[in-house]
């Protein structure tokens, strides 16, 4: 895989669940740490627009043909706006992944999402689409899944997007710039 392939990192901004929207920060880093561009878009908490907004915010970006595939902090956006990630790689054609630092508990979603959405079923569908797995890291293990490269790639492109802590450097990049948006400064763990 090519040492310095440009990834965009995806994660949302701190929010509240009274809030309308969130702002979703991508952030275009040259591996292993060279940022190049930031893209800035919002989605409706608890909404479904997270797929569409993505696509849009890549697809008109001037960064667009430099973007060589996507890691998003999780499946999903503003609390339950849920990615579809099948949708997203084919419509934008490059590669998809998710990250996140635990093993996701997949009962708890279902019975938070039956209790809040009359589309729960379809929610929870995006959400267990995809197998997870387990990418063994420096640091503690993460768990990803992803569409449009075979499996030891995504590994291979998570291992070489980690500088420094647990999470790929898009994706901690992009979690800084958002909460800085929203808090004034960074903070938290990506």
């Amino acid at each position: 895989m090519k040492q310095q392939i440009r990834l965009l990192g995806v994660d949302d901004s701190p929010f509240r669940f009274q809030d309308r929207k969130a702002a979703v920060v991508g952030a275009l880093v040259r591996l292993p740490n060279y940022l190049e561009g930031v893209m800035k878009s919002e989605v409706t908490v608890d909404g479904s627009d997270a797929s569409d907004v993505i696509i849009e915010m890549v697809s008109r970006s001037r960064y667009k043909d430099q973007v060589k595939a996507v890691i998003f902090d999780g499946i999903a956006l503003a609390g339950f706006n849920v990615l579809d990630l099948e949708r997203i790689h084919e419509t934008l054609a490059i590669p998809v992944l998710t990250v996140t630092r635990d093993r996701p508990d997949f009962d708890r979603m279902r019975v938070a999402l039956s209790k809040h959405f009359s589309d729960w079923e379809d929610r929870y569908s995006l959400i267990t689409r995809l197998e997870l797995r387990q990418v063994g890291t420096e640091h503690k293990s993460l768990w990803a899944s992803g569409l449009g490269l075979e499996w030891p790639e995504f590994e291979e492109l998570v291992r070489l997007s980690i500088v420094r802590g647990a999470v790929p450097e898009p994706v901690r990049i992009a979690h800084l710039i958002a909460s800085a948006m929203v808090k004034g400064e960074s903070y938290g763990r990506s």
